[in-house]
């Protein structure tokens, strides 16, 4: 009977790998077809049967992709936008996430979910409004609606709502013993709650930063020159333009990436440890 229960267990230990290799295949192959692509000559990449494996590698494809466009002037904007944005997203949703689970005031789980309600509304019901109202101000036309919108809590639903989950992981006799020491309320959230919380903001960081990246339509919108320009609009006027190619294209595409991929590695730790710990308690 045990040795059954121990082959069951192995069984389904080795369905559970099989699946997972599958489809970690299944995510991979585009990645590593891209990968392949941005070696290959332009030739070599039209061929047909195709084949995976280059012949010569070609990697003056990557030299090319960031030298036909401002590639460095975008990467700048790109992480300007990215690094403003984030630091104000972080900002307002720990201040209010820590309103809404250490507090106590009125009518707080009714805002909260006036709050949370919020998310079931599409960006694009609310684009142009925006635009008006940003057109009206003078904003449309520099980086002013892809960053300060950000300290005002602006699309910070979901990160208020992440940080507020590890905010309520915290025991309440850590804030009872740090005011009977004497400290206020802002100092037991700066000396106290903050420091506790550093994988809920690793996990805000990365999914903001992500996000703000890999964003498209916002600059589209909203920036009209080609100096202000992120990496997004530059690969799509790249993609259009007549001296494009595939290889090229992929270089371009790999090098937008590759600074997601490295702050993933760097954060990863941390990151999945406050994935883990968002679940606890709600």
């Amino acid at each position: 009977m045990q040795l059954t229960k121990k082959k069951k267990e192995g069984i389904k230990r080795i369905s559970t790998t099989v699946v997972l290799i599958i489809l970690a295949a299944a995510f991979g192959f585009p990645f590593f077809w891209m990968i392949m692509t941005s070696i290959k000559p332009t030739q070599e990449v039209l061929i047909y049967p195709p084949k995976i494996l280059p012949k010569v590698l070609y990697l003056l494809n990557y030299v090319e992709a960031a030298t036909m466009i401002p590639y460095f002037r975008y990467l700048w904007n790109t992480v300007y936008i990215a690094v403003v944005w984030t630091s104000g997203i972080m900002f307002c949703s720990t201040l209010t996430a820590y309103g809404f689970s250490r507090l106590k005031w009125k009518g707080r789980d009714i805002f909260f979910y006036i709050m949370l309600a919020t998310m079931m509304v599409p960006f694009q019901v609310i684009l142009i409004p925006l635009f008006v109202m940003y057109a009206k101000i003078h904003w449309v036309g520099t980086f002013k609606p892809l960053t300060w919108p950000g300290f005002l809590g602006f699309s910070g639903a979901f990160y208020i709502f992440l940080m507020r989950q590890f905010f309520m992981t915290l025991p309440k006799d850590l804030e009872d013993a740090a005011k009977i020491d004497g400290c206020n309320e802002l100092q037991v959230f700066l000396r106290i709650m903050l420091p506790l919380v550093k994988p809920g903001l690793a996990a805000v960081v990365l999914f903001c930063f992500v996000a703000v990246w890999n964003d498209f339509l916002e600059p589209l919108v909203y920036i009209n020159s080609q100096d202000k320009y992120t990496l997004a609009l530059g690969i799509y006027n790249f993609a259009a333009a007549r001296y494009s190619s595939w290889p090229r294209l992929m270089a371009s595409a790999i090098e937008i990436s590759l600074p997601v991929v490295i702050v993933f590695f760097f954060v990863q730790k941390t990151f999945i440890q406050g994935i883990t710990l968002t679940g606890i308690k709600g």
